[in-house]
Formats: structure tokens, C-alpha cells, sequence
């Protein structure tokens, strides 16, 4: 498997595998709500490892790595249906938080 993929072939894997393995997408709604859950996933396991919950028994062998993932794929889904080329967007991104911020965090007495 190629360890390096762009936003764009990765995009194109996605729409693959659930042609292939997923049958179809599910409805843009249906995969807001599994985004939110597969987030909800990482907070539970980043509060238990970095923060001051523990883990619960059932919580011990859930992997940080494997919940991102997860939160990517479905990411990735929603914008393959609504037609976000993800690369795009993101260069796009970055360039507005540069304009942005190029000088704010810098200067900001909190970050020193």
C-alpha cells in the first residue's frame, strides 16, 4: 500500500471502497451523525490518556491512531457527496490562515 497519498487519491480510495466494500454512501446526514460519534470516540480516548479521566477496562485497547482515522475516512466521505475537492480546500485554508495569522500568534504575549 502507498504510505503517500494525496488529498486527492485518497479522496479516490474512499469512493472506491465504498463502491466496492460499502455497497453505496450513506445519506449526508447519516454521516454527520457517524462523524460526531467517531469524534466523540478520540475525545474519550484522548481524555482518558492525556487528561485526568482513566481508562475504563473497555476503553484500554481502543487506539488513538485507529479513531482518527476513522474521523478521516468519514471526513472524507462527506465531502466526496458534496462534491469538496479536499486538496483545494486545504490549500485554500492554509493560504487564509496565513494571511490571517501570519503576524497574531507571534505577537501573542500568551505563546512566549
Amino acid at each position: 500500500m502507498n504510505s503517500e497519498l494525496t488529498l486527492s487519491q485518497t479522496q479516490l480510495k474512499v469512493d472506491e471502497w465504498i463502491k466496492q466494500y460499502g455497497v453505496r454512501y450513506f445519506s449526508e446526514l447519516t454521516n454527520l451523525a457517524i462523524l460526531m460519534e467517531e469524534v466523540g470516540e478520540v475525545a474519550r480516548i484522548m481524555s482518558r490518556k492525556y487528561g485526568e479521566q482513566s481508562f475504563k477496562e473497555s476503553d484500554k485497547e481502543k487506539s488513538l491512531a485507529d479513531e482518527l482515522a476513522d474521523v478521516f475516512f468519514v471526513l472524507v466521505c462527506i465531502a466526496n457527496q458534496t462534491n469538496i475537492d479536499l486538496e483545494d480546500a486545504f490549500l485554500k485554508n492554509i493560504q487564509k490562515k496565513t494571511i490571517r495569522d501570519s503576524e497574531r500568534h507571534i505577537k501573542n504575549k500568551k505563546l512566549e
